[in-house]
């Protein structure tokens, strides 16, 4: 991390997400990988076990291996685990979703009832329809809106390629990682408003559901006033939707 990730430089633990969900009036979270280990994601797993809050996991599995049922089909016996994540955006590859073996690890998915996180930056929206369009069973769930350029104010490739994928039944999308996009220490709502709108307007409430990005999302916020915005842009939308935003489709998406 860059000195000017600092406020991550500490550790994070399972009584400071308590803090700082009691405070929002939250009472059930899905954590997810940061480290692509196997021993993260059974930790995490250890730390669900014990707690009402933490409702599922979303781990890491090595999907490249010729061998990934093995780790799988142990893993998936842990009733907490409910989807695995790879940092594609981190791969210096752009085309690494489609690469066979990975595609190969992605299809032993479903036999384990597992989801797959997608976490890309919005260059690899195109590839990634075509990834999703490999796996027309498998549930996918799209993080940080696809990490739109928000701090360029650039809207275009996202918006028709988001509208694209959004196409796809089988993907949900989770409203986060917004601010971290923009200017950490100047954005507005108003500037996240465009962006905002067109998650809003693409996919249906049934399909989206809100997302922390806690604690990164520290660089630029904080989880009280983040639930805030969020709570403010579905304004206009109806009980129900707002309902389906902030808890009943993450509940739905993940099976917990």
């Amino acid at each position: 991390m860059s000195d000017k990730m600092e406020v991550l430089r500490r550790d994070y633990i399972h009584d400071n997400l308590s803090a700082v969900t009691a405070a929002a009036g939250v009472t059930g979270t899905v954590v997810v990988q940061a480290q692509q280990t196997i021993a993260e994601t059974e930790w995490l797993l250890s730390l669900a076990e014990g707690s009402k809050l933490i409702r599922g996991v979303v781990g890491w599995v090595p999907l490249i291996d010729a061998k990934v049922e093995a780790p799988l089909e142990e893993i998936a016996r842990r009733p907490q685990l409910k989807a695995v994540r790879h940092v594609l955006h981190d791969e210096t590859d752009d085309l690494y979703m489609l690469r066979e073996d990975f595609n190969r690890g992605i299809a032993c998915l479903e036999q384990f009832d597992l989801r797959y996180d997608l976490l890309i930056f919005e260059r690899h929206l195109p590839q990634t329809i075509e990834f999703v369009d490999r796996h027309p069973n498998q549930v996918f769930i799209l993080d940080h809106i696809a990490k739109p350029r928000i701090h360029e104010q650039v809207m275009e490739p996202w918006r028709s390629n988001l509208r694209e994928l959004a196409r796809r039944e089988n993907v949900y999308c989770k409203i986060s990682g917004m601010v971290t996009e923009a200017d950490w220490h100047s954005w507005s709502e108003t500037q996240l408003w465009p962006y905002m709108e067109t998650v809003l307007s693409t996919f249906s409430a049934e399909r989206l559901m809100f997302g922390s990005d806690w604690p990164v999302l520290n660089l630029a916020s904080d989880y009280g006033a983040w639930i805030e915005v969020v709570k403010r842009a579905a304004d206009k939308l109806s009980p129900h939707e707002r309902q389906q935003i902030m808890a009943k489709t993450a509940i739905k998406a993940y099976g917990l």
